[in-house]
């Protein structure tokens, strides 16, 4: 197959021609002994904007929700997060091979859950439970269909943990998704979290790399686990020098993957072979296909039109637009949906 359309993820995005520029072109250093300059300034950069005082650079987004995880809980903790969520679903099981901890799961809405649901959930000071030690939002949640939490929610969430003494991670993987459509601002989000993790290769197109923000205290001990997990990296000021670009270039345009996703949703909406769509908010486009057909069947005929799609369940499909999927695609994907069986 030639040039597929791919829409399996936003991960399968390239650099662009400016980000292969700036990668080429950056001054690195040796980053384990913490003096590559371009690593050092997409760190400082990340954290500055979202107040935070510190930041680490990893290979990915699990290995950023994971070394939080680890950081913040003891082994026979528990965790609290949404059932939907992919610190729970999409992460090899990492936070009990990991962290030791067990795993309290909420059914929110598409991801979300609320002040009240997570207060119900934690654990009593008795020696029979675990000690509840964590919680963690997923924004935009990627089962939930791109699904954006409310700021005032999680305000509330944050001072609920604030009085029970727990900590508040953010799963932030395509939080800039969420914060295009709500006009918020990353240091609002940062006053709200103990720690964030912000993934550089999903919308924003960058190839490999994510950061995890905190205090100074935690990113040094972030550190300690980033090694021990084999997430230490030498001259990855070549992948840095790319999320600097992405946070300087990226961040704006991910609205128009929005524009063509609820446009490829709309499309959806009139074709008799779909039954529901989750209300698309952002970047993915998750529908459950009739009875009678199966993913499995869908994605095979996608991909002799030259369309590459996701199954997400039992009749389930996902579709992510990015960086890489334009007008052209678009045009492509609708008159290939509009003729399909």
């Amino acid at each position: 197959m030639k040039n597929p359309i791919d829409l399996r993820s936003d991960t399968v995005t390239r650099p662009t021609p400016g980000m292969l520029e700036a990668m080429m072109n950056a001054e690195v250093g040796d980053d384990v002994f913490g003096d590559d300059p371009t690593v050092i300034a997409l760190e400082e950069k990340a954290a500055a904007m979202f107040g935070k005082e510190a930041a680490v650079f990893c290979p990915s987004g699990t290995m950023t929700n994971q070394i939080a995880v680890r950081v913040h809980t003891h082994p026979g903790d528990e965790v609290i997060c949404d059932a939907l969520s992919h610190v729970y679903h999409y992460e090899g099981g990492g936070m009990m091979a990991n962290s030791g901890v067990s795993v309290r799961l909420v059914n929110g809405d598409r991801g979300r859950f609320t002040v009240n649901d997570a207060v119900s959930n934690i654990n009593p000071d008795d020696i029979h439970h675990p000690r509840t030690r964590l919680v963690v939002i997923e924004d935009t949640c990627n089962k939930g269909g791109g699904s954006i939490w409310s700021i005032e929610e999680i305000r509330r969430i944050y001072l609920a943990c604030q009085h029970y003494g727990l900590k508040l991670h953010l799963d932030g993987a395509r939080l800039f998704n969420a914060l295009t459509e709500t006009g918020e601002k990353p240091s609002q989000y940062g006053e709200l979290f103990d720690s964030v993790s912000l993934c550089l290769s999903k919308g924003l197109g960058a190839p490999v790399g994510s950061l995890l923000m905190g205090d100074r205290a935690f990113i040094k001990q972030a550190r300690r686990i980033r090694k021990l997990f084999g997430g230490a990296m030498r001259q990855s000021g070549f992948l840095a020098a790319a999320g600097i670009y992405a946070l300087d270039h990226h961040i704006r345009r991910v609205k128009d993957d929005h524009t063509r996703a609820k446009m490829i949703a709309r499309t959806l909406s009139e074709r008799p072979f779909v039954k529901e769509i989750l209300p698309v908010q952002t970047n993915i486009v998750v529908f459950t296909l009739q009875d009678h057909i199966s993913e499995d069947e869908f994605i095979e005929r996608l991909r002799k039109s030259g369309i590459l799609v996701l199954g997400f369940g039992p009749r389930k499909i996902r579709m992510i637009t990015h960086l890489d999927f334009g007008d052209e695609e678009l045009e492509r994907v609708v008159q290939v949906l509009q003729n399909l069986f």
